[in-house]
């Protein structure tokens, strides 16, 4: 087939016939212009010419080859005759790369808080805002990071705490930590490479609204290391079906199902940004029509997923997959029961970090009166049912209290989240290796030798459940968190 030129993409510059160019191939948008979830805008501006560099960071390299009918797909383009898209440096740019010119060394990050105090510094304004945004009143994000200062430890002592070992086990899958990677969603936004940052290094849950393709991330990984994936389902079944067999195929060793995101909350950081007028939008969810393109990349990204899920669907899913299934987002004992009768393999207590219904509260919370009714239904720990927890944690302390209260294992997102796009595949590594070193120090200050000898008994959450008192501010993380803002004038004269 000969090369299309370039003179022929820009006669198809409209909305009458609209030709784009993505990686050197032409495509023929027209017909999906009122369809892309991030409006028929950011399309149009690209009209009969590459638009590579704006639909790279924000959707998998296969979303276009994937989803458009094979018959608009024209050809290759001939290299010789595209006028070279010249990108305009902005002084936000200018300003960008020099703040990361100027980043801390990474021997000088010496926690999880360092990096997201530098991300919030070197990420566009409108990745900050995305990634940084909760719900509402943001109460619930700052509730998250709160309650664990609410637990305080009681030490056992005189203990030989020569070795320790924090190695777990997390849904039959050997773990060097009692951490996996939680779902995070558009790595790209923050850093080139976006999941596979994560990918490469520890147990990652790899999300459905991934800036990089599925099988991108499944390669990437170490052989044998295990991998997970976080499921929104979508309205057709068969979609869902596919991908989660797909998953299954490609050697992942669970199934996270999200169960608190019939609708994706009002994030309005984010909102205020107005993102999708940028082109926000994800692979799985295109074709959509029926999108909110005015209330930022959450509400955009969000129109594929089914509001109509229910417990009825739950023996659906055991019939399509062997995968472990674990239903993430529970907050109460009553729905905690219910998964264990649905013949589930676990849980997460979340409240989507923050991002989903404000004032719900933390997993960490939720996890006492969790265990509490699960124990009366049979023998606990109960090595067939998982109960996980994640939102807030920023210490390898923190963990160390969700597993003494009953806790399999502790779900970190945003941690890694701000590592990698503050620093890339080191800033992961860095992280991870902060944790070790929290968690060896803390279990000998503990007298704890190994997972197994963290008790109730060594944690006081008597206070947890009080949700105002006299606890000491966490300075690390106030010094990180940006306050909402109200809507402003448009004349800052006036």
């Amino acid at each position: 087939m000969s090369l299309i030129s370039g003179k022929t993409v820009s006669e198809h510059a409209s909305r009458d016939s609209c030709w784009i160019i993505v990686h050197s191939k032409v495509y023929d948008v027209t017909e999906f212009l009122d369809e892309h979830p991030g409006g028929s805008k950011i399309i149009l501006k690209y009209a009969g010419r590459d638009a590579t560099e704006a639909y790279e960071p924000i959707h998998p390299p296969d979303a276009i080859t994937t989803n458009l009918p094979i018959e608009k797909h024209i050809g290759a383009v001939d290299p010789n005759t595209i006028a070279k898209v010249i990108k305009e440096v902005t002084e936000a740019d200018k300003q960008r790369l020099a703040l990361m010119a100027a980043r801390p060394p990474l021997d000088e990050i010496l926690n999880l808080h360092d990096f997201e105090a530098v991300a919030r510094r070197v990420l566009p304004d409108k990745a900050w805002a995305y990634y940084s945004s909760a719900s509402d009143d943001e109460i619930t994000i700052r509730e998250n990071r709160a309650a664990f200062q609410r637990i305080w430890f009681r030490p056992r002592i005189l203990r030989d705490v020569t070795s320790v070992d924090w190695s777990a086990t997390i849904l039959g899958q050997k773990s060097t930590l009692p951490v996996y990677i939680s779902a995070t969603a558009l790595g790209k936004l923050g850093h080139p490479d976006g999941e596979l940052n994560l990918t490469r290094l520890q147990e990652n849950t790899i999300p459905t609204l991934a800036s990089c393709s599925f099988d991108e991330i499944v390669d990437a990984a170490v052989p044998g290391q295990p991998l997970f994936v976080q499921l929104y389902v979508n309205r057709d079944r068969e979609i869902t079906k596919r991908y989660v067999q797909h998953a299954e195929a490609r050697g992942v060793k669970g199934l996270f199902i999200t169960v608190d995101a019939p609708q994706l909350g009002r994030r309005e950081k984010d909102m205020r940004m107005k993102f999708v007028d940028d082109g926000a939008g994800a692979k799985v969810q295109e074709g959509q029509s029926d999108v909110k393109k005015d209330q930022g990349v959450a509400r955009a990204i969000s129109s594929f997923i089914d509001p109509s899920l229910s417990w009825k669907d739950i023996p659906w899913f055991k019939t399509i997959t062997k995968m472990p299934i674990i239903l993430k987002g529970v907050s109460t004992p009553e729905d905690a029961i219910l998964a264990l009768e649905a013949g589930v393999q676990g849980i997460v207590l979340s409240n989507h970090g923050g991002r989903q219904l404000d004032t719900s509260r933390s997993g960490l919370e939720n996890l006492i009166d969790i265990v509490a009714a699960l124990k009366t239904r049979g023998p606990w720990p109960n090595p067939n049912f998982s109960v996980f927890v994640d939102g807030g944690v920023r210490r390898a302390s923190d963990v160390l209290k969700a597993l003494a209260l009953g806790a399999s294992a502790v779900g970190i997102g945003r941690g890694f989240l701000y590592a990698f796009s503050s620093y890339g595949q080191e800033g992961v590594e860095k992280a991870i290796q902060i944790l070790r070193d929290e968690f060896e120090m803390n279990m000998r200050l503990l007298g704890a030798r190994n997972l197994s000898e963290l008790v109730p008994e060594m944690v006081d959450a008597s206070a947890l459940h009080a949700h105002a008192g006299l606890t000491p501010s966490d300075t690390l993380y106030n010094a990180t968190y940006q306050p909402l803002s109200l809507a402003s004038f448009k004349n800052a004269k006036l």
